[in-house]
């Protein structure tokens, strides 16, 4: 507080000191930059489920025999950790795609692998219990069952409109030529079960691409919700106009004796003694809505419709 000499008398004003805002740091940890959201894993997985059930469906055809794929992890890393954590054996085949000119690749244990040509040969799909390396020939024999995998999947990414086109199989070491140096990896495995045999089913797609497809799932999403907002809602009256009701016609207020309802037998005629002019009714669901005379029409029995009645729950509390 600082005083100043004036006319008046001494001027007061009050100084504050002002305190910096408290920032907020925290540590960024670039290795989970880009990482899938949890929407978009559930987006993949529901696509990637059905993919699945049709191609464990066209596989059991081809091969005739009973077998289970199964979606069951979703995981992301760089291209030098796949190619640090994939077996030298296993069967890497490279796969072009129409768009963003890029490739993924399909990876296969070497477990499944020989069972499935075993199959092929006519054999009983037993695994082999020497291990030896994957042949050119073994190649040839697999390319029809990768093929059925490669069409399953072009259904299942439809909405895109690509074509995939496989390649020969490649050894761990040429990943690198696949991918680009800094390129994410999204890694889809399923489970493949054949026989007594088990192993994983691996589609390894570039980020660039899921974030492509990604973009087309949601788009179609919200197009088909949009469309939906459209359609207008029946009213209840249109609905009603589909409902089934029980119309009758009769004429009221009729006397007969009751000995000539106890004397009744099959083929007898009981006379209402009531004169066809005097109109009857026309009752939907037992409420009495017209009253109508009885008519003909061509050979079936009839009823018009002459005056309405009193209106449905009239004089009632």
């Amino acid at each position: 507080m600082t005083a100043s000499p004036g006319s008046d008398g001494p001027l007061i004003t009050a100084t504050h000191s002002v305190q910096p805002k408290q920032r907020t740091i925290q540590s960024c940890n670039f290795r989970y930059a880009g990482r899938l959201s949890n929407e978009n894993v559930r987006m993949l997985t529901a696509l990637h489920e059905k993919f699945a059930i049709n191609a464990t469906n066209s596989l059991e055809l081809f091969l005739g025999a009973s077998l289970k794929l199964k979606l069951a992890a979703l995981e992301q890393m760089s291209v030098g950790e796949y190619t640090s954590r994939t077996a030298s054996t296993s069967y890497l085949m490279p796969c072009s795609l129409n768009v963003m000119e890029t490739n993924f690749i399909l990876e296969m244990d070497i477990d499944l692998i020989f069972p499935v040509i075993d199959l092929l040969l006519g054999g009983a799909g037993t695994a082999s219990e020497q291990v030896r390396e994957f042949t050119e020939i073994d190649e040839e024999i697999l390319e029809s069952v990768t093929a059925l995998i490669v069409r399953e999947l072009e259904n299942t990414w439809r909405a895109l409109n690509l074509s995939l086109t496989p390649s020969h199989c490649i050894k761990p070491a040429m990943i690198s030529q696949v991918f680009l140096a800094n390129e994410k990896l999204v890694l889809m495995i399923f489970e493949m079960s054949l026989g007594e045999t088990s192993g994983c089913v691996t589609m390894v797609l570039p980020t660039s691409f899921v974030g492509f497809l990604l973009r087309h799932l949601k788009a179609a999403q919200s197009k088909k919700i949009s469309s939906l907002r459209l359609l207008r809602s029946p009213s209840l009256r249109e609905r009603i106009l589909d409902c089934d009701f029980t119309v009758a016609a009769d004429i009221t207020q009729m006397r007969v004796l009751v000995k000539d309802l106890v004397d009744l037998k099959p083929g007898m005629v009981l006379k209402m003694k009531a004169p066809v002019k005097n109109p009857g009714r026309l009752t939907v669901e037992d409420v009495e809505l017209f009253e109508a005379l009885p008519v003909r029409n061509g050979t079936r029995k009839a009823a018009q419709v002459s005056s309405r009645s009193q209106e449905p729950g009239g004089g009632k509390d």
